[in-house]
């Protein structure tokens, strides 16, 4: 599933073939998303010059003119910009077409995404308004991620990819952040100390700004707006490495399953 990294370099990759240009024409090839497509919205946006392409977790924000489109990439969705575009693929769903002959194509074999459009502030809208902060921004710091543990009787894998609490920490860089701050995913949140709520921010901070460096990480589906994968997976200390020697200490890597998830840690290296 795209994760922060993923949506984020999608983002700066799509952002300067889109930003200044005018959308022709919104096609909707299949309507049927995890949310299905409004009939309207095609005329809400055509005719509208793009202003700029920003994240809000792991929502892409398209502002337009009079309001914003607000993509969502699911489980398999991609979205590649195209200048000679090839024929239509099976799970190729929207093209959003552009005044220079360019046009965006979201392709979601998993039809888990969704395309909205909101005309008011999209920090407003329902599926951003009750969002944590962002785990890059100033606002994630060891004092909240102290604060937000103490009365919390939840895993600190499970608080960590909370959305409500902070956005964007999926389980692949969750896994990895613990692994990188030393700290089992099955502890308590509430027993963390405030020296290990500063390690664990810097580590989440550390995963996701080079992961995003390397164009996010492709296990299966996912590919960047230039079609190519990110290359995150080589760099890998846990995840998906079960019974394989971890790379600082040499002892096998666990795999458990949390909270309906596969969750990676070392057994040595982890406390």
């Amino acid at each position: 599933m795209p994760e922060l990294p993923e949506v984020e370099t999608t983002c700066r990759g799509i952002a300067p073939h889109l930003a200044g240009r005018r959308i022709t024409r919104l096609v909707v090839h299949d309507s049927r998303l995890r949310w299905p497509v409004d009939a309207d919205l095609p005329a809400s946006v055509s005719g509208q010059r793009v202003l700029g392409v920003s994240r809000r977790a792991k929502y892409l924000l398209i502002a337009l003119e009079r309001g914003t489109l607000i993509l969502h990439l699911g489980m398999s969705g991609s979205l590649r910009v195209l200048h000679s575009p090839p024929p239509r693929r099976l799970h190729d769903h929207l093209d959003i077409e552009l005044d220079d002959g360019g046009l965006l194509r979201f392709n979601d074999p998993r039809r888990f995404g969704s395309l909205h459009f909101t005309a008011g502030p999209p920090a407003d809208h329902r599926l951003l308004a009750e969002l944590g902060p962002e785990p890059l921004d100033s606002e994630f710091t060891p004092e909240y991620l102290y604060r937000i543990t103490r009365s919390r009787r939840v895993a600190i894998k499970q608080l960590l990819m909370n959305s409500h609490l902070v956005v964007g920490v999926g389980n692949i860089y969750a896994s990895e952040a613990l692994f990188l701050a030393g700290i089992r995913p099955g502890r308590m949140a509430r027993g963390l100390k405030r020296e290990e709520a500063s390690r664990l921010v810097e580590a989440v901070r550390e995963v996701l700004s080079m992961a995003i460096r390397v164009g996010g990480t492709t296990l299966r589906d996912y590919v960047g707006a230039d079609g190519n994968p990110g290359y995150f997976r080589q760099k890998l200390f846990v995840y998906e490495r079960a019974g394989l020697p971890c790379r600082r200490c040499g002892s096998p890597v666990r795999h458990r399953t949390q909270g309906q998830r596969s969750t990676y840690f070392c057994p040595v290296c982890q406390r």
